[in-house]
């Protein structure tokens, strides 16, 4: 067997994910916390230096690119088929208010603090570029694509592109994607 960066099948099973598909790479310089609540899905690859922590749910076909960090505590976070995580993307289901009302930080008990939270959602077909930032409570809508260095503090409609801080609608998205996706498929008896 050829000594790779990915867990072998052996060493993913050890992790106790909740569950997992087909052709799973996940990096061994990835971090993972609350393994028992996070799901995968088929053909997903988590690079070096990401973090998965708390209730994921990650479909088929998605790629979380190094230095990414996916923060869901128990609200969680689901990504859908085909979405695309580039590099240092930090995605936050839970967040600590930052108005000054209440203290920062898991070191302060609950008491003290006001943590911010809600489900974080990408459609198929979403691409996140490198650099974002998506906060508690958004859902990325299908064939979403998001420019680098973008914050993503609303949901974004379907098929649009987005950049800026906070990002705004810039134009439609192609839909050609969704062409090769059924070829894809269909090449390989996909449901």
């Amino acid at each position: 067997m050829t000594n790779t960066s990915f867990y072998s099948e052996s060493e993913l099973k050890k992790l106790g994910l909740k569950c997992y598909g087909k052709n799973v790479l996940i990096s061994r310089k990835a971090s993972i916390y609350g393994a028992e609540d996070i799901s995968i899905g088929n053909d997903v690859r988590v690079d070096d230096f990401c973090i998965l922590s708390g209730k994921i749910a990650l479909g088929n076909n998605i790629h979380v690119s190094a230095y990414s960090a996916v923060f869901a505590g128990n609200v969680g976070i689901e990504i859908d088929d085909f979405v695309t995580i580039s590099s240092r993307v930090m995605i936050y289901a839970i967040n600590d208010d930052y108005s000054g009302l209440c203290l920062t930080n898991p070191t302060i008990p609950a008491t003290y603090r006001n943590v911010i939270s809600g489900k974080v959602i990408f459609r198929k077909h979403a691409i996140i570029g490198s650099g974002c930032t998506v906060l508690p409570g958004v859902t990325i809508s299908e064939g979403v694509a998001v420019g680098a260095m973008s914050l993503v503090n609303k949901n974004l409609d379907a098929w649009g592109i987005y950049a800026g801080v906070p990002c705004r609608y810039i134009k439609p998205r192609e839909k050609k994607l969704l062409e090769f996706e059924k070829q894809m498929k269909a090449e390989r008896n996909d449901d």
